[in-house]
């Protein structure tokens, strides 16, 4: 009993170290918080592989197995401070502060880490400390009255029975002798401290008040912190975005081939993938932020707020973007329709030349208000494509998921390189200075997107009827486009596939091909090519450091 309430006054004090912290977090940012602080920090330090593999098992939900992880971490970690600290009250104690030590280190060494974000994990620490030395000193264990001795009182040696003596509650001893020792020898004269035995009452009162003030103090946490939130999606909800000086042309009636099962070509933004490192999405508040444009070649320095833009000439596209980590048929691609800032105005305006107009800097550094760095060849944000500044997504200002209250995009180029979210820095310089977020994890400098495509249905192991079979997928080579997809049948002749109409060639393409299937096993290919004439390969790569390749294939059971 006494080992499992060590245990519990180990998960009380971490109970109450999470919830003062998140009380804290609210003088600082919620991004202070231990949980977040310590799993960002994890996933700044995780290898690419560890990675892709969270990315391909755990898909968008990789970023809430951390934080379980996390939890369940502490919650271990916990358990046996409390177990420890039965036994050494004032060592347990301590070990809680260095824990506390690990999570504002952190918290501070995060790219976008400042001094003050320590002070939720140390607080939280020092609290929980407190808690469990409190809580330990409730599992001492009691002492047994003492035997007496022949010709002593019974409150043992010293005792004359008088005020202050301690009276016997365990009766008389019987003699060893008699026949109640059966044997077993002699009884000692001090029975000690009985096993287990502890002051129960006082050990719930304690643990039941450090619980509720816990609660108290989270719940006022994260209401005031959610009451922040509320604040930037109140921007969000007064925003009216102005009406494109250059709309997106519409998208015609033959885009969309409305075959069952097949991506459409616009994603819903609801649906439309997320792949970043933030464990808690940033909310910025629109009329608070700004823009600051410097660095090498810049001869007039630029800052803009979100006004600022919305006063610009902002223009419509129909953009498709890819994340690096998307394997051959993965879900981490999506079409939608954008409407921002040309990119390239803006730097013209700082005074920028691309290194082909003699310009001294070829890289653009896009900074993220959690820290994130993304840097951008300057050629190619430069060569006329409709590189921008988003403002808005699908005819609505951008969801916090995917950037509010402005975004960074390149058509052509994937998400690593280019679309940095939450952006509020953009700084020129050259790749040889400056290696960003992820080329220090040993992914490209640059990445162009690759010619790609996907079997959308039939699914892997479906189970069609023999017969005519649409099989129909999506097909992308931004900013060169789609000119060609072809489909084979357990590796017989390549069959040519309709083509969806064609909108841009910053999009993708949908395609179709209605196969005579017979029945029994048969494995599906496809593959494309794209309009500079280069075909889509078969070698299977993965997606480090520049994108996966290889043909997308299911196997589909005809009946």
């Amino acid at each position: 009993m006494r080992f499992a309430a060590a245990a519990s006054s180990g998960l009380v004090a971490g109970l109450a170290a999470l919830c003062v912290a998140e009380l804290v977090s609210v003088a600082v940012r919620p991004e202070a918080s231990p949980v977040t602080a310590v799993g960002g920090a994890f996933i700044d330090r995780t290898p690419p592989w560890l990675k892709e593999f969270a990315v391909r098992n755990f898909g968008t939900n990789d970023k809430l197995v951390l934080q379980l992880g996390i939890l369940a971490v502490l919650g271990l970690f916990a358990l046996a401070a409390g177990v420890f600290a039965a036994r050494r009250r004032v060592a347990g104690s301590a070990v809680v502060l260095v824990f506390g030590a690990v999570g504002a280190w952190a918290a501070v060494e995060r790219p976008d880490g400042h001094l003050p974000d320590a002070w939720p994990s140390v607080v939280g620490a020092v609290v929980a400390a407190g808690v469990l030395y409190l809580l330990a000193g409730t599992l001492a264990p009691r002492t047994a009255p003492v035997a007496p001795r022949d010709g002593e009182p019974a409150g043992g040696p010293g005792s004359d029975g008088g005020p202050g003596s301690v009276p016997s509650t365990l009766g008389p001893v019987p003699d060893a002798s008699g026949p109640a020792s059966s044997g077993l020898g002699p009884v000692p004269s001090v029975l000690g401290s009985v096993p287990g035995s502890f002051d129960r009452r006082n050990f719930v009162v304690a643990a039941s008040a450090a619980v509720a003030a816990s609660a108290v103090a989270g719940g006022v946490g994260r209401r005031l912190n959610s009451s922040e939130l509320a604040k930037a999606a109140a921007t969000r909800e007064d925003i009216v975005l102005p009406r494109p000086a250059s709309p997106a042309r519409p998208v015609p009636a033959g885009a969309d081939l409305g075959v069952p099962g097949l991506s459409a070509f616009t994603t819903p933004s609801k649906d439309f993938y997320r792949v970043d490192t933030a464990l808690v999405v940033p909310r910025v508040d629109a009329s608070a932020w700004r823009l600051r444009i410097h660095g090498k070649g810049v001869t007039r320095p630029l800052t803009v707020s979100f006004d600022d833009l919305l006063r610009r000439e902002l223009i419509e596209r129909d953009i498709t973007l890819t994340c690096v980590s998307n394997e051959v048929g993965g879900p981490y691609v999506g079409n939608a329709r954008w409407i921002g800032v040309r990119l390239a105005d803006l730097l013209r305006e700082a005074g920028v030349r691309p290194p082909s107009g003699g310009g001294p800097a070829d890289q653009l550094v896009a900074r993220s208000v959690d820290g994130m760095t993304i840097g951008s060849p300057v050629e190619t944000v430069m060569d006329g494509r409709d590189a921008m500044l988003a403002l808005g997504m699908n005819g609505e200002p951008l969801p916090f998921a995917h950037g509010f209250p402005v975004r960074m995009l390149v058509p052509g180029l994937y998400g690593y390189v280019s679309a940095c979210k939450w952006i509020q820095d953009l700084e020129l310089t050259t790749f040889d200075s400056y290696d960003a977020y992820w080329v220090k994890r040993t992914w490209s400098r640059e990445a162009p997107i690759k010619t790609e495509s996907r079997i959308d249905t039939p699914r892997p192991f479906a189970s069609p009827k023999a017969g005519r079979v649409p099989v129909a997928g999506v097909a992308w080579a931004q900013h060169r486009g789609i000119a060609r997809v072809e489909v084979r049948v357990d590796g017989g002749a390549w069959q040519t596939a309709r083509l969806a109409e064609e909108t841009g060639r910053d999009t993708w393409r949908q395609w179709m091909w209605e196969w005579p299937a017979t029945s029994g096993s048969h494995t599906l290919e496809v593959r494309a090519t794209d309009r500079d004439g280069s075909t889509q390969t078969d070698r299977r790569v993965g997606t480090v450091p520049n994108g996966a390749t290889g043909w997308h294939s299911v196997v589909v059971a005809v009946t």
